[in-house]
């Protein structure tokens, strides 16, 4: 695969924006209270996950189709929830999980798609 120059600036931005969920963890002690329970911690990283999805929104097809493991469609739902779901609704407990589980596999993956596109 060899992506386009945009979709090299917006993968750098997702593992931009991974690196910042772990500041700003780290901003908040490091752990599953900080997010919950430090408000400038969590609204932080609500912000920085919702623009880190609009980024995988904005690669080319053929950069998807390079990592079929990544889930872009729940990458994109995952969004819209962040976006829409901000009057309490929001489960905090799914975005941890996606923190601790999700946002690993997908630096990895985003990483391989660097490494092969030179």
């Amino acid at each position: 695969m060899n992506p386009k120059h945009g979709d090299k600036k917006y993968l750098e931005h997702i593992l931009e924006c991974i690196d910042l969920v772990s500041v700003h963890l780290a901003a908040g002690g490091g752990g599953k209270q900080g997010f919950l329970h430090n408000v400038t911690v969590k609204e932080a990283i609500l912000r920085t996950l919702q623009v880190m999805s609009e980024s995988t929104q904005r690669l080319s097809p053929a950069a998807k189709a390079s990592a079929p493991e990544i889930e872009w469609q729940d990458i994109w739902d995952f969004r819209n929830v962040l976006a829409h779901e901000y009057l309490g609704d929001l489960d905090l407990e799914i975005v941890w999980k996606v923190i601790e589980q999700k946002l690993p596999d997908l630096q990895v993956s985003i990483r391989k798609i660097l490494c092969t596109a030179h």
